[in-house]
């Protein structure tokens, strides 16, 4: 006797290539946000997973990250959402195999280059069945000009290979300040679609579609564009970036984020509280004295079981009542980082 199912053609599977969305963005601009708002809005009915690749010994967004490897939890809208320290290529592999996905959103380090992350993509996009979807920036229209004077080398590296550069806090600017900032990354990158409005007027679906608009284009600049010998950088043919001397000479750094920026992570049970914290913060977004700090974050223990949740980047910070953490953890990420008195300032020295 046949059964059903054997009745039934064995028609040949269509595989459906895998997207890759990579959102880049320096530490602390809103990538978080942004890939939260397109998973809300934009991205529902979809199977996401989502890969944080971070920088330091802590993230405090996603526990422990003290051995290379992955470790998976749930984000919003069912999104899987692996964070991984270690071999990129091995880790994607296994996330297509595992979970098959719709689409991969690969939230690399704050202080990463992106030219680093597509070639890394690109490595395994043929063995794997993935589409390189989208290559976004996402950058803070306040700080532009302070970032690029200061990190040139990693800062300017992810405006120029962005399909679509995604201002955030543009609400917070004045028009001409925010005029400032579309030429300053306009001068290294003409071609990408910028988003200027502020992310409460739009639609995640909206800001998808100018993401992958914008890559169509930068794809094929990619594909057609030479590498520039000298650094590793794609130019148009028989166009060199010589703006002036110094700035040749930033743009073609050849160091690893390694090299350049430090963490520093400590787990303490200590209490703080709120207008100590303040203070702390305070000084670590105004003052020298520490090294240049480009993000503190953590979630420590207030007065009366409370819990405090603070975040700064230079010159400004917040702090909030949050839930509770197994125990307190802060991190701070920078150049030329004073630890010891970093350590001592949070009272843990």
């Amino acid at each position: 006797m046949t059964r059903p199912q054997d009745a039934i053609i064995q028609r040949k599977e269509v595989r459906i290539m895998t997207k890759i969305d990579i959102i880049s963005g320096f530490l602390g601009a809103g990538k978080t946000t942004l890939i939260k708002k397109l998973l809300k809005e934009a991205l529902g009915q979809e199977k996401v997973v989502l890969i944080e690749n971070e920088f330091g010994e802590i993230g405090i967004d996603g526990g422990f990250l003290k051995e290379a490897g992955i470790q998976v939890t749930e984000m919003n809208s069912g999104c899987i959402c692996c964070s991984l320290v270690g071999d990129f290529g091995t880790a994607l592999r296994e996330v297509v195999s595992q979970y098959s996905p719709d689409r991969i959103i690969i939230e690399p380090s704050g202080v990463g280059k992106l030219s680093d992350v597509i070639k890394a993509v690109q490595k395994e996009a043929e063995n794997c069945d993935l589409s390189l979807n989208s290559f976004v920036t996402v950058a803070d229209a306040k700080k532009c000009r302070m970032y690029m004077k200061n990190f040139g080398e990693f800062y300017n590296n992810q405006i120029e290979y962005a399909g679509t550069v995604i201002l955030s806090r543009t609400g917070q600017v004045k028009e001409d300040k925010l005029g400032q900032a579309v030429s300053l990354i306009r001068e290294h990158n003409h071609k990408a679609a910028v988003i200027t409005t502020p992310w409460e007027q739009l639609d995640g679906e909206k800001i998808l579609s100018v993401m992958e608009e914008g890559n169509q284009l930068e794809k094929q600049l990619f594909e057609e564009e030479e590498i520039c010998p000298e650094c590793g950088h794609h130019h148009e043919h028989g166009e060199h970036h010589h703006h002036h001397g110094e700035e040749h000479h930033h743009e073609h750094g050849h160091h690893h984020a390694d090299e350049v920026f430090t963490s520093w992570g400590e787990e303490t049970p200590h209490k703080y509280e709120k207008e100590m914290l303040e203070q702390i913060l305070k000084k670590l977004a105004e003052s020298d004295d520490f090294g240049m700090i480009l993000r503190a974050k953590g979630i420590v223990e207030g007065p009366d079981h409370t819990w405090l949740h603070f975040d700064m980047v230079p010159g400004e910070y917040e702090i909030r009542q949050g839930e509770a953490d197994y125990t307190g953890r802060i991190c701070v990420i920078g150049s030329d980082l004073n630890t010891e008195k970093i350590q001592a300032l949070f009272g843990l020295k």
